[in-house]
C-alpha cells in the first residue's frame, strides 16, 4: 500500500515552520496514543504513521530531500532520529499526556531554535556561486551574565525538586514515565538571583551579519546549513542552526530546467528563409548560432555546455535556443506592397508551403468524408 503524503499525515503545508510541524505532530500524538486508544485497533497505526511523518518533516535535511525527491530520497529502514532525536517533542507529548510540566527534559540548558533565512538570488549569482552578507534577528547570549541567566557574580543552584537531574518519575496507574521536572522545566538549574539585563533567561536579541558562501549551480529549494548560528539556548544552552534556503529570481532572458537553460530567440521572415549567422547571449558571453535556410518557427537549437554545472556534481548542461519567427509589423505601403507581390508570385506553387499544402488537404478530405 502506498505511503500517504507525509504533509497530509500531520495536517501542515510545506511551507509550516518547525513549530507548527511539531505542534501537528503532538495534537496527532495525544489523540491516538497507544494508551490512550486501547480498544481502538487502528490507533496504534495511525501513531506510527504520525511518528513516522515527524521524523522526517521534523528535521531539516531530511524534510529538503523528502521535499526534493519525495519517499524516495528517505530512507526509513536506514535508522531514524533515535530516542534522542525524538526526546524534545515526545517529552512535551508525554508530559501534556500524564499531566507533567512540558520541558525537553534532558537534563540540561535547552538548545536554541533553528532559524531559516529566504535568500534571493539572480540566476548569474547561482550559477556562477557568491559569498553574500546577511542580516538575521536572533536571540544571543547575554554578555553580563555569559549566558547563565543569573546576576552577575552569582550562579543558577540545583533544583530541589529534581536533585539537578532534570527529570521526574510520575505515575498513572500500570505506567510509569520519566518526563521533564515540572519546576525546573528539565533544566536541573533554578535562578534565584536573576540577571538584570536578560531577566535570567541568558539570551537576548540581536542583529547579526553573516557571511555565506553560497556555492556555484545551487537552485531553488535548496538549502545552506550553519552549524551552531542559529539562536542561542536559554541559560547558557547551545546554539541552534541556520539553514539558508534559495530562491532563485525569474531571469529576463532564461528559464531554468535543472542543469540545462531555455531560450527563445526572435528571427525574421527574411532570416528564416535565408538563413545566416546570429549572436545569441549565453551565461559566460555571446555565441554565433548558424540559422540554416528554410528554418520553421519553434525550430531548437542545442547549445552543448551552455547550461549549467550541478551543485552536486555532474556534467554541465546545455542551452536550448527555440527560435521564434516574428511577423513584421507597422509596415509602410511601399513595404506591404512588396510582400503583396511576393506572395502573389508563391500562389499556386505548393512546393514552397509543403506544410501548408499537406494540412489544406487533410482539411479537405476530412469534410468530404462528412459529407459521404
Amino acid at each position: 500500500m502506498a505511503k500517504r503524503d507525509y504533509y497530509e499525515v500531520l495536517g501542515v503545508d510545506k511551507s509550516a515552520t518547525d513549530q507548527e510541524v511539531k505542534k501537528a505532530f503532538r495534537r496527532i500524538a495525544m489523540k491516538f496514543h497507544p494508551d490512550r486508544n486501547s480498544e481502538d485497533k487502528n490507533s496504534d497505526e495511525k501513531f506510527k504513521e504520525a511518528q513516522e511523518a515527524y521524523e522526517i518533516l521534523g528535521d531539516a535535511e531530511k524534510k529538503s530531500a523528502y521535499d526534493r525527491f519525495g519517499h524516495a530520497g528517505v530512507d526509513q529502514n536506514g535508522g531514524g532520529r533515535g530516542a534522542d532525536g525524538f526526546s524534545d517533542v515526545f517529552g512535551d507529548v508525554f508530559g501534556d499526556i500524564f499531566g507533567g510540566g512540558g520541558g525537553r527534559g534532558r537534563g540540561g540548558p535547552a538548545r536554541g531554535s533553528d532559524l531559516r533565512y529566504d535568500l534571493q538570488l539572480d540566476l548569474e549569482d547561482a550559477v556562477k556561486g557568491k559569498t553574500v552578507q546577511i542580516d538575521i534577528p536572533t536571540m544571543t547570549h547575554c554578555d553580563p551574565c555569559g549566558g547563565s541567566g543569573a546576576r552577575k557574580g552569582t550562579s543558577p543552584i540545583t533544583c530541589d525538586t529534581c536533585g539537578g537531574a532534570g527529570q521526574v518519575r510520575m505515575s498513572q496507574g500500570f505506567f510509569s514515565v520519566q518526563q521533564a521536572c515540572p519546576k525546573c522545566r528539565g533544566r536541573g538549574k533554578m535562578i534565584s538571583d536573576p540577571c538584570g539585563s536578560c531577566h535570567g533567561q541568558g539570551v537576548k536579541e540581536e542583529r547579526k551579519t553573516l557571511s555565506v558562501k553560497i556555492p556555484a549551480g545551487v537552485d531553488t529549494g535548496d538549502r545552506i546549513r550553519l552549524a551552531g548560528k542559529g539562536e542561542a539556548g536559554p541559560q547558557g544552552g547551545p546554539e541552534g542552526d541556520l539553514y539558508v534556503e534559495m530562491h532563485v529570481r525569474e531571469h529576463a532572458i532564461f528559464v531554468r530546467d535543472g542543469s540545462h537553460l531555455h531560450c527563445e530567440v526572435p528571427i525574421s521572415f527574411a532570416q528564416a528563409a535565408l538563413g545566416g549567422d546570429l549572436e545569441v547571449p549565453t551565461l559566460s558571453g555571446k555565441v554565433k548560432l548558424k540559422i540554416p535556410t528554410e528554418t520553421q518557427s519553434s525550430k531548437l537549437f542545442r547549445l552543448r555546455g551552455k547550461g549549467v554545472a550541478p551543485v552536486r556534481g555532474g556534467a554541465q548542461g546545455d542551452l536550448l535556443c527555440r527560435v521564434v519567427v516574428e511577423t513584421p509589423v507597422n509596415l509602410s505601403a511601399e513595404q506591404s506592397e512588396l510582400l503583396k507581390t511576393f506572395n502573389d508570385s508563391l500562389a499556386g506553387n505548393s512546393k514552397h508551403s509543403p506544410r501548408s499544402t499537406s494540412w489544406f488537404d487533410g482539411v479537405k478530405s476530412f469534410f468530404d468524408n462528412l459529407t459521404r
